[in-house]
């Protein structure tokens, strides 16, 4: 789980730009000392939780597809999908903007109470990312629903550093640095769509493509 927590940390810089100003909006400006704190980290935990959330259910779904022998088809697909994401993301805008997950961030937001910023977070988690999506592909990879989950909780911890620290000290990244970073991601997903390729391809090279084993399912004429 060191790649999604790498993943989570390198792609927090990205989620700065992209989440930083709802960061900006949360109702601990007016607190400080160990209550900012305690409300930096419920909002977070929120985000965490969520992506948690997501990764048992593509863990599940990566599962199915372990048992029925098709992780090989799964693994290639994934990277493939991905590399198109890296090829077209200027085009690409099939992924819907969740209107009524937008309605109730606003909702909260606009209490301004410290009671909302779990919800906040939580929210705030199913917003269309392209970072997110990738740790998905990661959670459906991983083909179990533990896995998953833990996969994702790693994506989202990683993560933390940067986006406590925005909502700390507001502007401490500058604009050079995030835009930067920002370009480091559509290498990253490249680097995982290649691997989750090779490892499709049943090349045999430990770690990077190793042999696939079919599952050994039993009939149940096999006791007969």
């Amino acid at each position: 789980m060191m790649f999604a927590l790498l993943l989570g940390f390198m792609g927090s810089f990205h989620c700065i730009g992209m989440c930083g100003p709802i960061a900006l909006t949360l109702p601990v400006r007016h607190l400080s000392g160990p209550r900012k704190i305690a409300g930096i980290l419920l909002y977070n935990f929120g985000r965490i939780v969520a992506y948690m959330f997501m990764g048992v259910i593509f863990g599940w779904l990566g599962k199915q597809f372990f048992l029925g022998g098709l992780q090989q088809w799964l693994s290639i697909s994934l990277g493939t999908l991905l590399l198109l994401v890296v090829l077209f993301q200027k085009r690409m805008h099939f992924f819907p903007q969740l209107v009524f997950v937008k309605k109730i961030l606003g909702k909260l937001l606009a209490q301004q109470r410290f009671s909302t910023l779990f919800g906040i977070g939580f929210f705030n988690g199913f917003l269309p990312c392209g970072l997110v999506y990738l740790g998905i592909a990661g959670a459906l990879a991983t083909g179990g629903i533990l896995h998953g989950m833990i996969f994702m909780g790693a994506f989202g911890a990683g993560t933390l550093p940067a986006m406590m620290a925005v909502t700390w000290f507001s502007q401490l990244i500058s604009i050079p640095i995030r835009q930067r970073i920002r370009q480091m991601i559509p290498v990253m997903i490249t680097i995982m769509a290649v691997l989750l390729i090779l490892r499709g391809l049943n090349l045999g090279i430990p770690y990077i493509s190793p042999v696939i084993k079919a599952q050994n399912i039993q009939s149940c004429h096999a006791t007969h």
